[in-house]
């Protein structure tokens, strides 16, 4: 296998770290492949979107989900270094409310594996950074959906020594943790 997968603190959201063939000319590695994910995590779920977005340091975007058409996210860093967050927005779930935080970046060629029925969010410890990420379903506008990456109820620990965040009018406006639209 090219990949070891590791479970975090939140069990359905998976480290992804692939084996990284280097010599003195450069290195390559899978960055996907279907029928491993598949045996490795049990997602059988087939990726219908590619994103890709670009940010400066103490950018923080997040903490977003879609209430409907909920998109599984597997995301990763292409250039420069992350504090990749999520949390699971499931009501039936032992770990409803908890969040789990990984450090992923260019160099550890880390990938997470979001499910659905989580928020999502990051925020940019590089001067710059650029994401990747697959997504399970389509983005759709009227669904989207965020808690306020600060609520104190879920008291995400994000690493923000020296670091204003930079949000986008929307996250800066997201919905308290307590009246937030969650799944069942």
């Amino acid at each position: 296998m090219n990949l070891i997968v590791t479970e975090t603190s939140l069990p359905d959201v998976l480290i992804l770290e692939p084996k990284v063939y280097g010599d003195n000319r450069g290195f390559f590695f899978e960055s996907f492949n279907a029928r491993e994910f598949e045996a490795l995590t049990g997602v059988s779920t087939p990726f219908v979107q590619d994103n890709h977005s670009m940010s400066r340091k103490g950018v923080l975007r997040g903490m977003h989900y879609q209430i409907q058409h909920a998109q599984g996210k597997l995301v990763r860093v292409i250039s420069g270094e992350v504090f990749d967050v999520a949390v699971d927005l499931r009501k039936s779930s032992s770990t409803f409310g908890k969040w789990v935080g990984v450090h992923m970046s260019a160099d550890n060629k880390r990938q997470l594996w979001v499910p659905p029925g989580f928020a999502h969010g990051f925020l940019v410890l590089s001067e710059t950074a650029e994401f990747l990420y697959k997504t399970t379903d389509y983005w759709y506008p009227e669904h989207e959906r965020s808690v306020v990456w600060n609520d104190p109820t879920i008291a995400i620990e994000w690493p923000l020594a020296g670091i204003e965040p930079i949000l986008a009018a929307k996250d800066a406006a997201a919905a308290a943790f307590a009246s937030a639209e969650v799944f069942v």
